[in-house]
């Protein structure tokens, strides 16, 4: 009994496992999607005009107070 499990064991660890979606399209899945995450980013940062200069501290003054 212990040898036909160990023969068993030997024949599944020897067969060919044939390539699932992971192994066939996994990095260009990852890739394509680092590319896209990339492109939206450099799009938002680039032309839609948010200020690097995140500080109101010398740009905002106070209006008078009124009673």
């Amino acid at each position: 009994l212990a040898r036909s499990i160990q023969r068993t064991a030997v024949r599944q660890a020897h067969r060919k496992h044939e390539p699932d979606f992971h192994d066939k399209y996994g990095n260009l899945v990852l890739l394509g999607g680092a590319g896209f995450f990339t492109a939206v980013w450099t799009y938002i940062f680039t032309q839609l005009g948010m200020e690097w200069g995140l500080s109101p501290v010398g740009r905002v003054t106070p209006k008078e107070w009124r009673e």
